[in-house]
Formats: structure tokens, sequence, C-alpha cells
């Protein structure tokens, strides 16, 4: 029922009520005063109808205000846990990739490792080695064998082409390095074996040593070389 129709009806019951008292005085011999023609309002119904509406509007405001604020947590529950799954995914990328770098360092190191094991197996057989072909290819083929690592091998080859040119006797007249690695002085050799002047098995096991110890491989040794002309 609106308040229009309610406010209707209680100026209709007034009405009725004063029409019935003007009635009854009419009947008992006495004039209906003017006082008495007026209707009477009854106000409670109102009060009691806008006290209601207020409080259904304060309730609707507060269930808004409630979903609001729902919202709002929600969203901001949603950004935390999207920032924590951001967070873990690149702590875990960052676990995962020291652990690659660590293998890949760890792979690293136990192939150079085999490496160095290799040459010193090869090197530790010289005396197996033949020493009756001394041509250019016969020395390649040895030091082939010694060396092993068929890169280090192409390293040290560069070298010894600019030294010597694989003649194991060459000898430098100004400054008196000797071999094929032109050592100087060429006793330096004897280190590796009392025949370094005419065993180039000898001359190859002091030049690897000295390349290792030096540059750490052959090509290191190479790398400078080409920088300098000389190692």
């Amino acid at each position: 029922m609106s308040r229009i129709s309610v406010r209707g009806i209680a100026v209709a019951s007034a009405t009725a009520v004063t029409t019935v008292g003007a009635v009854v005085g009419v009947a008992s011999g006495s004039e209906p005063t003017a006082a008495a023609m007026q209707p009477v309002a009854d106000t409670t119904a109102l009060d009691n109808i806008d006290a209601g509406q207020q409080a259904t509007v304060q309730a609707a405001s507060l269930t808004e205000q409630a979903q609001t604020q729902q919202a709002a947590a929600d969203a901001a529950a949603k950004q935390q846990a999207a920032e924590a799954a951001r967070k873990q995914a690149a702590a875990d990328a960052a676990k995962k990739k020291q652990a690659a770098d660590a293998a890949a360092a760890k792979a690293k190191e136990q192939h150079d490792a085999q490496q160095a094991a290799s040459r010193d197996d090869s090197r530790s057989s010289l005396s197996t080695l033949s020493s009756g072909d001394y041509s250019i290819a016969g020395i390649q083929a040895m030091a082939q064998q010694i060396i092993g690592d068929a890169s280090q091998f192409q390293c040290f080859s560069h070298i010894v082409n600019n030294e010597s040119g694989w003649n194991y006797q060459a000898t430098n007249a100004s400054s008196g390095a000797y071999g094929l690695v032109q050592a100087l002085p060429g006793s330096k050799m004897a280190s590796a074996g009392a025949d370094w002047r005419t065993n180039p098995a000898t001359q190859i096991k002091w030049g690897l040593s000295y390349m290792d110890s030096r540059y750490g491989s052959p090509c290191g040794a190479w790398d400078f070389w080409q920088a300098n002309s000389w190692y």
C-alpha cells in the first residue's frame, strides 16, 4: 500500500468519524459546530511508514557497501596471488639456470680432465713410438699420436709450421733457438730427454709441456702467437 493511499484512508476515516458525530449531534437536537465538522488526521500510521522506508534504504546502502568492499578484497587477493606466482616462477627459473650452469661446468671439467689424461697417456708412451721415420709426414704423425686431440694438434701444427717448418734440427743462427718448437736455448728440452737434439718425439713432448704450463694448451699458445708472432 502506498503512502498516498494510506493517507487517503486516514483522511476518509477521520471524515467519517466527524460526519457520524455531526449526525449524532443533529439527532440529539444540537447543531454541529465548525470544529466538530473538521476531519482529524491520524499521523501514527504515516510515521511508521517513514521509519520503515528509512530502514529499507539504510539496509540497501549497507548491503551495497559490503558488496563493494568484498569485490575490492577479492581483487586485492587475486593481485597478491598473481604476484606471488610470478615471484615463485622467477625463483624456479633461477634455480634451474643455476643447476644447468653447474652441470655444464662439471661436464666441461670432466671433459678437460679426460683430455689431459689422454695427453698424459700419449706422452707416457713416447718410448714405444717409432723413431725411424723423421720425415715431415712421419714427425706430424708422431705429434698427432702424442697430442691426441685433433683441434689441439692443429694449433700445435700452426706454431711448428711458423717456427721450424717441421724440421727437428732447425737452428736460429742469431738467437740459438733449436728444434721443432724453437726452444731458447735448445738445452731446455733436456728436461724431456737427453736425446733432445736428435729425437723429434722428445722435442714434441717438451713443446707440449711448455705450451700447457705457460698458455694452458697448444691453442692458447697459438692465440698468443697470432697476436705477437712469438710465444
